[in-house]
């Protein structure tokens, strides 16, 4: 799959940066930013301090901002991203790319995951999904019959057209591989993936190419960590104080990373996210990147970001630096 990007002035979101390739099916232009929709809910990992107005702006500020795709899931606030997302959208809703997922404690039968997916598709207020992915593997499906069986379900999902195509979401090689020949049923790998987390390389990587399953890259600023300095309040959210790369035998390392991010962009005159977000969407099978916000101001930020072109040296400088990274984890 290529990783051509085109910018379309004829689109109806303005200034947007598309993906010059499509996914199985989904006849729409998928921007190369997706706007992630976790913090725009309460949530364990984020707080309670999006409220349902906020929520509004920031999805509008995407839309504005040429944003046309949106990751959520059933797991995001118990289902308020959803609902939230849903009702931002308002009329734009069926001219975007919605993708969500399945908690993956639902239990393995066709029944339990028709209504997982008729729960979300009432959320949003949408008769299909773009995209509907597994949301994690680990002892859910460790076996080659579970495995087996899950695709096969998800299988059916796709053809009822209550979901355009499916995928899978924090899949290693070691879940793929139970799959077999029935990998290629599969769309998509939504996967962690930045200068400081390249563990979804390696085996997991190549499964992934042979089988034409491009990646959906979230966390691509290390939760924020290559966006901006990061002040006491932002170290003390619930998902930040339990991540590795906040520990403190790894953050002094990580800021090294993030010192040589914010030169590149004082240099370019332009924000650090976007030098972050431009990196990671210049890597290998990255289709697009997913970043989330609870400020719309931010999600202006970060939208510029697929038309920044960096320099042949300063994509080697932030690769050197990626790599001295005594935790980015590559390869599994």
């Amino acid at each position: 799959m290529g990783k051509e990007r085109l910018l379309n002035p004829r689109h109806p979101f303005q200034g947007i940066c598309v993906n010059h390739d499509r996914i199985n099916g989904i006849n729409k232009d998928w921007s190369q930013i997706t706007l992630g929709c976790w913090q725009i809910a309460p949530s364990g990992g984020w707080g309670d301090i999006c409220s349902p107005k906020d929520a509004e702006r920031v999805v509008q500020s995407a839309l504005d901002n040429g944003i046309t795709a949106f990751d959520t899931a059933e797991g995001y606030g118990d289902g308020e991203s959803e609902r939230r997302l849903g009702k931002a959208l308002g009329s734009k809703k069926d001219s975007v790319i919605i993708i969500s997922k399945i908690w993956p404690d639902a239990e393995l039968t066709l029944k339990s995951y028709q209504q997982c997916l008729d729960n979300s598709l009432k959320a949003l207020g949408r008769d299909y999904v773009d995209l509907y992915l597994v949301h994690w593997p680990g002892r859910y499906f460790n076996t080659r019959d579970k495995s087996a069986r899950l695709a096969g379900y998800m299988n059916a999902l796709k053809e009822s057209g209550k979901a355009t195509t499916i995928g899978l979401s924090n899949f290693q090689s070691r879940d793929l591989t139970l799959f077999g020949n029935q990998l290629k049923t599969f769309s998509m790998n939504e996967v962690p993936y930045s200068l400081l987390d390249r563990a979804y390389e390696g085996e997991t990587l190549s499964l992934c190419k042979n089988s034409g399953i491009p990646y959906m890259a979230f966390s691509p600023t290390a939760q924020g960590l290559l966006a901006k300095p990061m002040s006491q309040q932002d170290l003390k959210m619930p998902t930040r104080k339990n991540h590795f790369l906040y520990q403190d035998q790894v953050y002094p390392h990580a800021k090294k990373v993030w010192q040589i991010v914010r030169d590149i962009a004082d240099e370019l005159d332009c924000k650090p996210v976007e030098v972050a977000l431009a990196w990671v969407l210049t890597r290998d099978n990255i289709f697009t990147a997913i970043v989330g916000s609870r400020k719309p101001e931010q999600v202006a930020e970060f939208a510029k970001s697929a038309k920044l072109k960096l320099s042949p040296g300063q994509l080697q400088r932030l690769t050197t630096a990626s790599d001295r990274f005594p935790m980015v984890k590559k390869g599994h």
